[in-house]
């Protein structure tokens, strides 16, 4: 039985990326366990009509909701960004970030703009979410942020991607050491490729079959990617009763790479 310090029931909980996909998955699964209030963040105006479908699904399974516009490429936007959803809904209990850019290419070919792009958006947007949420999480709370399972593999092209996402894995050690004392569980998740825009904006039709293929429980899943529906109660799970995990990166992607 989960114990009510662990359980969602009455959370407060903001979630960075969470319009659409799995964020947005995310939101509203915590919602139909428990979760009483939610701040859903949205990068720009691209995804404002995703960001709007989510809060409306929010509302109607009767959750406090809100959404939030944000470039989270500096610090003063995170910190903006937590008073925000602090001044709306309260101190979150838990924050999840699920922001992220990929980038497929040879380390040739990226240019200075491409790197510091990446950077910014996977590696120093991730330090300052959890700066951040150290700050304004609640005692008991619990931070999650999503990386790649490519942080396993031994591949080309994803230098920029992968190797931006590598330095949560320590930050997420780091935190969670530092907020220990006061009963914070930090963690990071690494979903395989998954079945959403954000992976075939980058793949040509040979490395989708070769993704679709990959791992070892290919077969068995809707298009043998990672599907955000499989990623979700794992992520639920590190969020309440799995908070006995902390410091860990954890890949979840039916057995295409491993560390």
């Amino acid at each position: 039985m989960s114990h009510p310090k662990h359980s969602l029931q009455g959370k407060t909980v903001l979630i960075a990326g969470g319009a659409k996909n799995l964020g947005g998955l995310l939101a509203t699964d915590f919602v139909h366990h428990g979760a009483q209030a939610v701040a859903i963040h949205y990068n720009s105006a691209a995804s404002k009509a995703d960001a709007e479908k989510t809060l409306a699904a929010l509302h109607k399974l009767g959750a406090k909701a809100v959404i939030l516009q944000a470039d989270l490429t500096t610090a003063a936007a995170v910190e903006k960004l937590f008073a925000d959803a602090v001044a709306a809904v309260g101190r979150p209990d838990i924050a999840i970030n699920t922001v992220g850019k990929v980038l497929k290419k040879p380390m040739s070919e990226i240019s200075e703009a491409e790197f510091d792009e990446m950077d910014a958006v996977n590696n120093k947007a991730a330090f300052f979410f959890l700066k951040e949420a150290g700050k304004q999480v609640n005692d008991g709370g619990k931070i999650c942020t999503l990386v790649t399972s490519l942080l396993g593999a031994f591949t080309p092209f994803y230098a920029s991607y992968a190797g931006t996402k590598a330095p949560v894995e320590h930050y997420t050690r780091a935190a969670a050491k530092e907020l220990g004392a006061r009963g914070i569980s930090v963690t990071a998740v690494g979903p395989g490729p998954m079945d959403t825009p954000f992976f075939y904006g980058q793949e040509s039709a040979d490395a989708q079959a070769y993704h679709k293929s990959a791992a070892a429980l290919s077969p068995f899943s809707q298009t043998g990617l990672t599907d955000i529906e499989d990623v979700v109660p794992f992520v639920r799970h590190l969020v309440s009763d799995g908070w006995w995990i902390t410091g860990q990166t954890i890949l979840i992607n039916g057995g295409y790479t491993t560390k």
